[in-house]
């Protein structure tokens, strides 16, 4: 983001063969205060990301749930943000301020981005919230709200601590099956299109 390294030089192979990630690190932080005198800051990793585009059928760039530069930077790149939300209160209250923003960049940064839906997770069928939350979400966003749900799962806790994505570590827990559940939902409502997508 800063110039110093071209893009593809930053792709590191996973066990999946096709996937390809470029990893963050703590540097990060400093990006924030090298791009602040930049006057196009906000358009920096749009235009990195412009030269591998062209190479993947989808693009995520993973966001923290806080709105700093890196963030705007991450949705003024993408075409459209998938927003996970926890089935808690405190995440309920919170979506209305992600919508403010993403109406925000679209109408001063991004004008085509979009919002792909909102996944329910750490899902509970148990608990009395978990319903209401999602009964709020799907009257609200309608068929924005994905089907798929990710519920509460050991699996999914587990898999960072080896260094693995859960359907490496445990292909048929009910999260891994979950979160395959809603690939096929995304290519299918999305179709065959290169897409660049921003999980806020």
């Amino acid at each position: 983001m800063i110039g110093e390294a071209d893009l593809k030089s930053l792709f590191k192979d996973t066990e999946l063969r096709y996937l390809k990630i470029v990893p963050s690190s703590i540097d990060l932080t400093g990006a924030e205060i090298e791009l602040i005198d930049d006057q196009a800051r906000e358009y920096r990793l749009r235009d990195t990301i412009k030269s591998v585009k062209d190479l993947f059928d989808y693009i995520i760039i993973d966001c923290p749930p806080s709105l700093s530069l890196l963030t705007v930077n991450a949705l003024v790149a993408a075409d459209s943000v998938l927003i996970p939300l926890q089935c808690e209160y405190y995440a309920l209250e919170g979506i209305s301020d992600i919508s403010r923003t993403i109406d925000l960049i679209k109408a001063k940064l991004n004008p085509g981005l979009q919002i792909e839906g909102v996944l329910l997770t750490m899902f509970d069928a148990r608990n009395n919230l978990t319903h209401q939350v999602e009964e709020e979400i799907r009257s609200h966003f309608g068929a924005k709200a994905f089907k798929t749900v990710i519920p509460r799962n050991v699996r999914l806790s587990e898999s960072p601590s080896f260094g693995k994505p859960v359907i490496l570590y445990d292909i048929q827990s009910r999260g891994a099956v979950s979160y395959m559940e809603l690939v096929k939902e995304l290519v299918l409502g999305a179709g065959a299109d290169s897409s660049t997508k921003s999980n806020t």
